[in-house]
């Protein structure tokens, strides 16, 4: 599924130009990807949808927040995944809405704890999808774990 969206970023400047699902599926299976992994990929893309459908109002509140995390959310997401979003949140990237967004996303994968090269690659999609402005070392930041974690 990372893969997909790595391959996504790469290759559409924003989720508006992404085709449909069902062209976007056809246009990945052209490519090589296998089709579990497109469906989960799509799965999880609507998701991200439905999320930022669901966080948009927290957008509009405003102002500063602070995060305190469940036993659950800190079992599932661990302590590596909890800190690299803390740096997204101090660099000044992620803000309360996004923040809640990516947490829910990440606890969307079958994946615990969330690995940091996982973390990486969802917090990309999450700013992608919003479009939003990162600055270049963060984005080179994000794209470096991206890599390492497309060769697994």
């Amino acid at each position: 599924m990372f893969d997909i969206l790595v391959y996504l970023f790469e290759n559409y400047y924003a989720p508006q130009a992404c085709p449909k699902a069902d062209v976007l599926a056809h246009k990945l299976a052209a490519v090589g990807f296998e089709h579990d992994d497109i469906d989960e990929a799509l799965g999880w893309l609507q998701g991200l949808a439905q999320s930022t459908e669901h966080f948009s109002p927290v957008e509009h509140a405003g102002g500063t927040s602070l995060r305190a995390y469940t036993d659950e959310e800190y079992h599932t997401l661990g302590s590596e995944a909890i800190g690299f979003i803390t740096f997204l949140e101090n660099s000044g990237v992620l803000r309360p809405a996004l923040r809640e967004i990516l947490i829910e996303r990440a606890q969307a994968i079958n994946e615990t704890p969330v690995s940091l090269d996982a973390m990486r690659i969802i917090a990309l999609m999450v700013l992608w999808s919003q479009e939003t402005e990162v600055d270049h070392l963060l984005l080179e930041e994000l794209l470096n774990g991206e890599r390492s974690s497309v060769s697994h």
